[in-house]
């Protein structure tokens, strides 16, 4: 027999490795369920261009609202009204031991001025408040008007009768015995307003007061103490 036949056909050489597998694919999974969604990107589109324009819609109104009042301001020159008191007069100003009852008589004249060229003003209430320590003790309601430009408008209020002023303390005791001894008293003036101004066809309203720190003299029998009043021009605020 041929060599071939002793090697029962079995083969005796170098192993044969196994053949190479092919790697499989990995697909990642895109966000939003494996597909890109077209009316996703379409919404988020949609409100970006929403969103842009509602910016540069409020950036427009801002740009054209500083523009008015520009023109406004150039134009009209709006000052604020003026107000002075021009004479207080004290004939009465105790207040007892026991209680602190305030008993007053005081009477003020005041002005209003219109600054302005071109604004009117209409003064539809004025409310005219005297205090004492930061304490309300006398309140009237004055005549209203209106005010036409770079005019003047005189007014009285008389405050008479009594007020107890619980809230006084010690300090503000002894501050009243210094100012009977001076005989000048620091009474606050306070005026609450509703006013309107006149621009053309337009009248805004407004909620603004007047604050005045008047030292008033103690006049009896006819003398006034300390050399009198002196006149007071006042704050005013929006």
């Amino acid at each position: 027999m041929s060599d071939q036949a002793h090697l029962n056909g079995a083969y005796y050489g170098p192993s044969i490795p196994p053949p190479a597998r092919k790697p499989r694919s990995y697909h990642r999974p895109s966000r939003g369920g494996g597909s890109c969604n077209p009316f996703s990107w379409c919404f988020s589109c949609i409100c970006g261009c929403v969103f842009n324009l509602i910016f540069q819609i409020l950036i427009t109104i801002l740009v054209i609202l500083g523009i008015v009042v520009l023109v406004f301001w150039l134009v009209f020159r709006p000052n604020a009204p003026k107000f002075h008191v021009n004479e207080a007069v004290l004939t009465q100003f105790t207040l007892s031991n026991d209680n602190n009852t305030l008993y007053y008589d005081l009477a003020v004249n005041m002005t209003f001025r219109n600054p302005n060229r071109r604004i009117g003003i209409y003064y539809d209430r004025i409310e005219a408040n005297a205090e004492y320590h930061d304490q309300r003790f006398a309140t009237q309601n004055l005549d209203t008007f209106y005010l036409g430009h770079k005019k003047e408008k005189d007014l009285s209020a008389v405050f008479r009768g009594e007020r107890v002023l619980a809230n006084l303390d010690g300090r503000d005791r002894s501050d009243y015995n210094s100012e009977r001894t001076g005989g000048v008293y620091n009474v606050d003036l306070k005026l609450r307003l509703r006013m309107r101004l006149k621009v053309w066809w337009a009248k805004p309203k407004f909620k603004p007061h007047f604050e005045c720190d008047l030292r008033v003299p103690m006049t009896s029998g006819g003398a006034v103490s300390s050399g009198g009043f002196q006149r007071t021009k006042c704050d005013f605020d929006w």
